[in-house]
């Protein structure tokens, strides 16, 4: 049945988004193309990419702020106000581009999806503060006022926008080090911190830019946008949205792992069956938590050990029992062990077939509306896998992103080869739908068993596996030591 509604989607016109989704990416690709090169010193084709964009808001409330932004860019004249009206120009119509790729994925799922509440009020209804995941605690120094942090790094990111990426060195980058630092001491501001953190540190390791041959344009303008609308006062700052609690049986279906050098995010996909015998609905909850870059493989599982049953239920393969746990209107729950029990066994393939086509899928925060953001689970079973990878399903081909799996378990490329059944995310990247494998079926000796990305939470059962992450874990107590005594002096 997947495989019909799937080729739906993949067949055919398969790499296009939907009526006017190429032309809205063709302006985005004009816009980010100026970023390259820096807004202080635009060629004329650069110059008619920017009036471009704001020529597409021309009949819409943004037209006139646009309209300004862009004069005042081809004039030289780039004040941190037509900044912030271009940013919001861009992520406008890549939440377009989004809107029309998920709606196709949905009409092909036959998925139906919750909506956006209406926004009481401005910026602080763009999801930023909700959507955060719980996030470890950590030492709380003397905070200088946001305000002043903000500003900060709005200054930072006009000087990346006028100089382009081309002119970045290491002077520009470093000076996003001190910045940095202060985000992280506000609590409220870590998300935009953890942000600018890794966008940072891909320029630095990207430098000297100017020599470059490729650079990833559309991932760098994307961060720089986000950045920057998350920078503006009130809207990490502000009062989140208020979440409702809920009740029922968590089904796991699986964990992403997002890792960066200096963070790692557990990203836990599940099926929440309400207590009170409502709809099904899919759900997310996170936690995450920061790390130095030498902190990698099985290891990274020891720095979350605060969240021990959420670890449990991933190693063993159970459902969890929730008792007024907040959801937030993205579908994330916040997590807290004490609202929260281990229970019975939950295979996630079973459970994928037993309750993911019923589910309410959750609506999209305004800023999370980004294409490589899409992220739908699905269970994929009955194909064949190809040479190089790929899922063939009766003439229906996926691709299969196999770079996504994470180091820190035990889901390999080799066993997602000799699966016959897969749990897994559809994504958008690279102007194609791609599958990220987060729990397969297969055989290994001639035994069917299950392996799924979250199985090393406790622990690797791996031997080898198991020494190397003694040894890592060797580094997490002594960088945990080194940190208790510098806090104690």
């Amino acid at each position: 049945m997947l495989a019909v509604q799937l080729a739906a989607l993949l067949g055919g016109d398969s790499g296009k988004a939907g009526e006017g989704a190429e032309e809205a990416l063709a302006l985005l690709d004009g816009f980010d193309d100026a970023l390259v090169h820096g807004l202080a010193r635009l060629a004329d084709e650069r110059a008619d990419a920017v009036a471009a964009l704001a020529a597409a808001f021309a009949a819409t409330p943004l037209g006139d702020r646009l309209a300004e932004a862009a004069d005042a860019v081809m004039s030289g004249s780039i004040t941190q106000e037509h900044l912030t009206a271009l940013a919001g120009g861009r992520v406008a119509l890549s939440g377009a581009v989004h809107d029309a790729l998920l709606e196709s994925l949905d009409t092909a799922l036959g998925r139906e999806r919750a909506e956006w509440p209406p926004a009481p009020d401005g910026l602080g209804t763009t999801g930023g503060a909700a959507a955060q995941p719980a996030v470890e605690p950590a030492a709380q120094p003397a905070v200088q006022p946001a305000g002043n942090v903000l500003g900060g790094v709005r200054s930072w990111l006009r000087e990346l926008a006028i100089t382009g990426w081309r002119g970045v060195d290491h002077d520009l980058v470093s000076a996003a080090d001190q910045i940095v630092e202060a985000l992280l001491a506000a609590p409220d501001l870590r998300r935009l911190a953890v942000l600018l953190d890794g966008f940072a540190a891909e320029l630095r390791a990207s430098c000297p830019i100017g020599s470059a041959e490729h650079l990833p344009v559309r991932r760098w303008a994307d961060l720089w946008t986000r950045a920057l609308l998350l920078s503006q006062d009130g809207v990490l700052t502000g009062e989140p949205r208020p979440a409702a609690t809920v009740s029922g049986r968590l089904l796991v279906l699986g964990v992403d792992v997002h890792e960066h050098g200096t963070a790692v995010q557990f990203q836990v996909h599940a099926v929440l069956e309400p207590a009170d015998g409502g709809r099904p609905r899919l759900v997310r909850t996170s936690v995450a938590v920061a790390k130095v870059d030498t902190i990698v493989g099985p290891a990274l599982w020891k720095l979350t050990q605060r969240h021990k049953l959420l670890l449990a239920a991933l190693a063993d393969r159970r459902c969890v029992e929730i008792t007024d746990m907040p959801l937030l209107d993205s579908g994330d729950l916040v997590w807290d062990d004490d609202h929260a029990f281990v229970s019975k066994p939950a295979d996630p393939l079973a459970a994928a077939r037993l309750c993911l086509s019923a589910a309410l899928a959750p609506a999209v925060p305004p800023l999370d509306r980004v294409a490589v953001r899409i992220a739908e689970p699905v269970l994929v079973e009955g194909y064949k896998v190809t040479k190089d990878g790929s899922f063939d399903m009766g003439g229906t081909v996926l691709a299969v992103d196999a770079q996504r799996l994470p180091e820190c378990g035990p889901l390999t490329p080799k066993l997602v080869a000799a699966s016959s059944a897969c749990v897994g995310l559809v994504r958008w990247d690279a102007g194609r739908w791609t599958l990220q494998p987060l729990a397969v079926q297969a055989k290994v000796k001639r035994e069917a068993v299950v392996v799924a990305t979250g199985d090393w939470a406790l622990g690797p059962t791996d031997p080898k596996a198991a020494k190397a992450e003694a040894r890592a874990a060797d580094a997490v107590t002594v960088l945990r030591e080194r940190a208790g005594r510098l806090l104690r002096r």
